[in-house]
């Protein structure tokens, strides 16, 4: 039975997903708590490498295949690094995990979400997050973040703006399905702020009740 705390971060590309889980992360253990920072697909060699699979623009996979390739690296993560690290008692932030496929794929890819959640319980033998941070941001907005990073664009990144606004669609839907796991966290903030609300989001997981007098 895991006894540690399960954090994943979610959104679109250019939401600010990275930035947000190093800061959070920097933040958690400053205040005392273990953190271990990870990332999807990746965070283990077999999943790095899936990683590479999946965003090479050389590549043309179907939309099975790249559902499936997720889950994969999924399963790889859970039993290789999250499982173990939570059993520990260890703080997990994930940039990524379950719901990233049933937005991108589910929803995006049009497999369908529950189709979609069906292999990543499988996939991660149950493991959901204990609270998920989803960053909002649109479509127009997150592209443009894009474009002022050096990188080229990668596979998924390349795709249009009709497939973005269906995954930004889907996060809402999510969210509003599950809203004591998932807090949405207006993206367009200042970093710092939205630190701050990432806090506020998790502070009942991770500090002590108030007594009562």
């Amino acid at each position: 039975m895991a006894s540690g705390t399960l954090i994943t971060i979610e959104g679109l590309d250019g939401a600010g997903k990275s930035t947000l889980a190093q800061a959070l992360a920097r933040e958690l253990a400053a205040r005392g708590s273990r953190v271990e920072l990870l990332r999807e697909p990746g965070g283990v060699e077999v999943s790095e490498r899936i990683r590479a699979l999946v965003k090479d623009p050389a590549l043309a996979l179907t939309a099975r295949t790249e559902a499936l390739l997720y889950a994969a690296a999924r399963a790889q993560l859970v039993e290789e690094r999250l499982e173990p690290l939570l059993a520990q008692g260890a703080v997990v932030l994930v940039d990524r995990f379950l719901d990233s496929s049933l937005a991108y794929q589910g929803a995006g890819r049009s497999l369908g979400v529950e189709q979609v959640r069906a292999i990543n319980l499988f996939a991660t033998r149950g493991l959901q997050p204990d609270r998920t941070l989803l960053l909002s941001i649109s479509p127009a907005a997150g592209r443009a973040r894009q474009h002022r990073r050096s990188e080229e664009p990668d596979r998924l990144e390349r795709e249009g703006e009709e497939f973005f606004t269906t995954i930004a669609s889907a996060y809402q839907q999510l969210a509003r399905a599950e809203p004591e796991r998932v807090r949405v966290i207006d993206a367009g903030q200042p970093p710092e702020q939205v630190l701050l609300d990432a806090l506020d989001a998790v502070a009942d997981l991770l500090l002590p009740p108030v007594p009562a007098d």
